[in-house]
């Protein structure tokens, strides 16, 4: 009797910890929603350097609108002006919360806007290492959560984070994040396969202060560690409060945009 009382003791310890790290990890997804909030839109230009498992790259030039969608996801289009035989290239996202975000490629050479299915989220955007379901904006409600240890990061002082999928069709088990305590910003991200196995890194530098309030990073780099290939995504002009509307973000003018 004492023994099976020590078990079930111990169990109900184990369930009070394990809501405790669920509800921690919840509460500091709320404050990076909370610390990044009312910037209503944003524009910027990017210049992605793929590299292959030899170190070979090529080198991409484009442009991004972004707008914040109150309840929802964000909505965000992406263009792409070089090199030559990609000129023209559009990707339209609608983020969603729990529902399925959608997405939108619009091919110059083939003249057609091509939906993105929700069940091949996993694929990668033009060649790169960055996943179609690396693009939508962080919400709160796509995951679980569980506080997994605080950790020293270079000079940041970081929470350590599982975050798990609760949309249908990811590509990822799990993603362990680290978050700086001070601003509540993404630091470093690992992607888990479906197999629980690590994919991808992808790391945030050189954050900056915009408007007194917002910090965006200037570097990302995303390494696949199953292939060898990386993705270095330069981040410049930051703009905000441009006063984007709907019509901006109207898949129907795809064929249009330059």
């Amino acid at each position: 009797m004492k023994r099976r009382l020590l078990t079930i003791a111990l169990l109900n310890l184990f369930t009070l910890n394990a809501l405790a790290s669920e509800q921690r990890g919840l509460e500091i997804a709320k404050q990076v929603d909370h610390h990044d909030r009312d910037w209503q839109d944003m524009s910027a230009k990017l210049t992605m350097t793929l590299y292959n498992r030899n170190g070979d790259k090529s080198v991409r030039y484009m442009r991004i609108n972004t707008m914040e969608v109150q309840n929802d996801g964000d909505k965000s289009l992406t263009v792409f002006d070089q090199p030559r035989d990609i000129k023209g290239t559009a990707f339209l996202v609608f983020s969603h919360v729990l529902r399925s975000d959608y997405q939108w490629l619009y091919l110059p050479q083939l003249r057609r806007v091509k939906r993105i299915s929700s069940v091949n989220k996993s694929g990668r955007f033009m060649g790169s290492e960055f996943a179609y379901e690396d693009l939508s904006s962080f919400e709160v409600g796509k995951y679980r959560y569980k506080y997994q240890r605080d950790e020293k990061l270079g000079d940041l002082d970081t929470y350590v984070v599982d975050m798990y999928p609760r949309y249908k069709y990811s590509g990822y088990t799990r993603l362990q994040v680290w978050i700086d305590k001070e601003h509540y910003r993404f630091i470093k991200q690992v992607f888990y396969d479906r197999k629980n196995s690590p994919l991808k890194t992808l790391t945030y530098d050189n954050y900056q202060l915009y408007l007194g309030h917002y910090w965006r990073a200037k570097l990302q780099n995303m390494i696949n560690h199953q292939t060898g290939k990386k993705a270095e995504v330069v981040w410049k002009d930051y703009k905000f409060r441009n006063g984007f509307t709907n019509r901006d973000f109207d898949k129907n003018r795809l064929k249009r945009i330059r």
